[in-house]
Order: structure tokens, then C-alpha cells, then sequence
């Protein structure tokens, strides 16, 4: 069996090696992105493609006649042409929740951030703000216990960049699949309430103290914290909207770590303008890279951006590379796939 592996990975690829040819391309061996006409003349032959971001069109399944299974090392195959393999017979199988962990810990980072203008906070130093230009410390007045304290007036730090708890605070999760799960885990070891809103997710299924379900709109107008936790498919394109982001409290905050196009991102930047939000913390956008004179660079001071990094651990890479490994070997076996994409 002749396997053309482009993808990511994390560990090693014994296992691999171990079913048959292995070929080494593209992003795996830190290559860019392969074009059409360069994938179809590395696969033509082969019988397993694994790729991560690398377009599997018609055409180049077309020009694979001996093609059986394609990999995708993604929890959603959205480079692959389903439909394409399909038609063929071929199994496309993916990584549901291999980045799960990773998305919902920088989530919860991004929403600290924002609560406690902790980026805001590290920049202003590093410009030296708020810094002293003597290297000698401050001395104690005798009779008092040794004490630092930064400054204590309205320009001062403590001040310039109070924030906010999340104990007590309630965070509408929208999507509740497994990264909503758990983002909802690890909010709830912070003392937070939740709220969710998931058409796919019964009530009864999360019924307990501290926890509910209930509608978008709802979710929107009582929640301090909107964490977005969704695929992007025509009925969640574009669903956060003006009339949804007007529901907000005037303090509370928008997070987003999934799919930017579930956001109307013009609304959003009306919504920051007005001061309808406190603030949003961003990883995804309509056109990546953001363009650097882009509002969420130059004019929000209440907006944290990362560069859609919510996956890049090296956990996530090891943990896709098994998971695809023993796919691969049940599918050799003739057994049932357990991440094909339906």
C-alpha cells in the first residue's frame, strides 16, 4: 500500500511505515501548501492520501485510479470534495476532537485576557509605560513591614487596567459539542454559571445546578462572557448578527475560537464602536492573515487577537497522527471506521 503523507504530525510514523510505502511531502516534510497539479503528480499511484490543509479536489481524486481512503487530519474535512470521493466509493476519515483540549484552554486564556486587559497590561511595559527610569527600589518607612505597591493614583496601573472575576459570572456557550463541553469544565472550576445554546443538545442532558439551556437570544442578553463554539455550515454563516450583538450587556464580552464566519464581522466592529460590548477576544476572521491596518488591530483597545492558534499544541499534532494511524489499521483490517465523515 503507497501512502502520500502531507500532513502535520505529531511523534513518530511507525505505524505508518508499518503498512506499507510511505512518501513524505508537502507540509510534512515543511513544504507549502501543494497545488492541484503538484498533488496529483506525488499521488497519482497512491492508495492513501493524509493530508491536513492540502485541497483533495475532484480532479485530483480523479487522477488517483488506484485511490481507496483520503485522511484528514482536521476535525472538520472542509478541503476535502466529499461529494468526489463519495461518487468513488472512497471513505474520507477525519480527527473529531483532536484539538479539543487545546482550543478549549486557549479560550479560556482569551477570556481572562480580556476580562483582565492582561495583553494590554503586558504591552504597556514593554513600551515602558508605567515604569521608572531609577533602578533603585523603594524604601520602607521605619516602623512599617517591607511593601511594594506600583503607584496609587487614577493614572495608575491598578487603575488604567482593572477588570473583572469570572466567579459568579455567567458564560453563554453557543455550540456544545467537544469543545463547548470543555470550555463549560473548566469555566465551571472558576465558579462560573452556564448557559447553552445548542439545538443538537436536550435540556436533560445538562440539567444540573449552575448549568441551562436555553434559547440564542436569550443567551445573548443575560450572559457577562459569549464563547462561540461552532462549525461553519449555511445555517450558522453569518448567525451572529446586529440583532443578537445588540442583546449584549454593556459589559460583557464576545469570544471566538471556532469559525469566523459564524460572525457578521461588520456588525461586530458597529458593536465595538457603539460600546454596545465591553469587548470581544478573537482567533479566527473573514480573511486570514488579518490585514494589518484591519479595525481589530489599529482601533480597538478592548479587542485581544491571536492569530488562529487555538489548535497549534504539539499534543494536538501527536494525538491526530495516532488517531489517523488507527483508522488506517481498522481500515486495513476491514473493520468498521470510526471517524469517517458521513
Amino acid at each position: 500500500m503507497k501512502i502520500i503523507f502531507t500532513a502535520e504530525y505529531g511523534g513518530d510514523l511507525a505505524r505508518f511505515h508499518q503498512l506499507g510505502e510511505l512518501v513524505l511531502d508537502g507540509w510534512a516534510v515543511g513544504k507549502p501548501k501543494l497545488s492541484e497539479a503538484a498533488l496529483i503528480e506525488l499521488a497519482h499511484d497512491a492508495e492513501v492520501i493524509v493530508t491536513s490543509y492540502d485541497d483533495i479536489t475532484a480532479g485530483v481524486i480523479a487522477a488517483c485510479p488506484r485511490l481507496r481512503l483520503i485522511a484528514c487530519t482536521r476535525a472538520n474535512p472542509v478541503n476535502v470534495d466529499v461529494s468526489a470521493a463519495r461518487d468513488r466509493a472512497i471513505p474520507v476519515i477525519y480527527t473529531p476532537g483532536r484539538n479539543a483540549d487545546a482550543a478549549a484552554e486557549l479560550t479560556l486564556a482569551l477570556m481572562l485576557s480580556v476580562a483582565r486587559h492582561i495583553p494590554q497590561a503586558h504591552a504597556a511595559l514593554k513600551r515602558g509605560e508605567f515604569t521608572r527610569a531609577d533602578p533603585h527600589s523603594q524604601r520602607t518607612q521605619a516602623g512599617l513591614r517591607d511593601d511594594v505597591v506600583w503607584d496609587v493614583d487614577k493614572n495608575s496601573p491598578y487603575e488604567v487596567f482593572k477588570g473583572s472575576e469570572l466567579r459568579n459570572k455567567a458564560l453563554g456557550i453557543v455550540g456544545y459539542g467537544s469543545i463547548g463541553k470543555r470550555v463549560g469544565r473548566l469555566a465551571r472550576a472558576f465558579g462560573m454559571q452556564l448557559l447553552i445554546a445548542d439545538p443538537y443538545v436536550a435540556a436533560e442532558e445538562i440539567d444540573e445546578p449552575g448549568v441551562r439551556k436555553t434559547t440564542l437570544e436569550a443567551l445573548f442578553a443575560e450572559a457577562d462572557f459569549v464563547s462561540l463554539h461552532l462549525n461553519s455550515t449555511p445555517q450558522t454563516k453569518g448567525l451572529i448578527g446586529a440583532a443578537l450583538l445588540n442583546r449584549m450587556k454593556a459589559q460583557a464580552c464576545l469570544i471566538n475560537t471556532s469559525r469566523a464566519a459564524v460572525i457578521r464581522e461588520d456588525d461586530l466592529i458597529a458593536a465595538l464602536r457603539a460600546r454596545r460590548l465591553a469587548g470581544a477576544a478573537l482567533d479566527v476572521y473573514d480573511s486570514e492573515p488579518l490585514w494589518r491596518h484591519h479595525p481589530f488591530v489599529t482601533e480597538f483597545d478592548n479587542v485581544v487577537i491571536t492569530p488562529h492558534i487555538a489548535g497549534a499544541t504539539r499534543e494536538t499534532l501527536t494525538r491526530h497522527t495516532a488517531m489517523i494511524a488507527a483508522e488506517l489499521e481498522r481500515f486495513i483490517r476491514g473493520e468498521p471506521l470510526l471517524y469517517q465523515w458521513r
